[in-house]
């Protein structure tokens, strides 16, 4: 943890020196922006997790053979989630860390740049939120509480990225749950709703890669959510041949969306 938290504070850092300056956006062979801040990032992220002796696979890295990451631990980076918010400068964006251990997301933090926040936790680590520079940061006071289920207040989903998929969806939650509010939110901050409570459904009907949720994946699991394919409700797997995730949801183990 000290060793992962540094290196998300000084590429905090250097995000936030390039968001408050004049930056380039370079746009990437798969139509995808890039600027000097995920670059940057993900020089100190991944230098950092390197001496872990793990495995790292970052967006912004050339991506290791499937048969040379097969069946091994690796940590997933995203350096900069929500590019594009960042490019617009709404303040939605994140650093994404995961560590996966059989095809499964054990442990994640997500650090929030702007508002100087971070949520973490796994199998072997309770889910926090914590400050920048918390001294304490294992402390019980940070815990976050499990997440239970019984209610749909808010639906969140992309600022970015909709498809009409999404109101059928709602409209089948509205049916059981009753009337919900509904959150647009750029990046993988959508899970610092989802681990407070402020929204309890995620669905994501438009393609991601597996460093864009893994993160939230380990901590939302760890309180009793999950992330399921959105048609099978199939349980999400990572270090696949294809880095691609497939449309999914979001939500408490115990709510039930069949």
């Amino acid at each position: 943890m000290p060793l992962i938290l540094n290196a998300v504070y000084e590429a905090s850092e250097a995000i936030m020196n390039v968001y408050d300056g004049h930056f380039e956006v370079i746009i990437k062979s798969d139509d995808s922006p890039v600027t000097l801040a995920d670059k940057q990032s993900n020089r100190i992220l991944s230098t950092a997790l390197e001496k872990t002796g793990v495995l790292v696979v970052s967006e912004e890295e050339s991506k290791p053979r499937y048969e040379f990451r097969k069946d091994k631990p690796i940590w997933l980076v995203d350096p900069l989630d929500g590019t594009k918010e960042f490019v617009n400068r709404n303040d939605e964006f994140c650093i994404c860390i995961a560590y996966i251990e059989d095809q499964f997301p054990a442990f994640g933090i997500i650090a929030d740049p702007v508002q100087r926040r971070i949520i973490f936790g796994g199998k072997d680590i309770p889910p926090a939120l914590i400050a920048y520079g918390e001294k304490d940061y294992l402390s019980a006071e940070h815990h976050l509480s499990p997440v239970q289920g019984d209610h749909v207040s808010h639906v969140i989903y992309s600022r970015t990225h909709y498809t009409p998929n999404i109101d059928k969806l709602v409209e089948k939650i509205e049916a059981r749950y009753g009337s919900c509010g509904r959150i647009l939110r750029g990046s993988a901050l959508k899970f610092f709703d989802l681990v407070t409570d402020k929204a309890q459904v995620y669905p994501r009907l438009w393609p991601t890669m597996e460093w864009d949720i893994a993160a939230g994946h380990a901590i939302y699991s760890a309180l009793g959510g999950e992330i399921v394919e959105f048609t099978t409700f199939a349980p999400l797997r990572y270090n696949k041949e294809s880095l691609y995730n497939p449309k999914f949801i979001a939500k408490p183990k115990k709510l039930n969306l069949n």
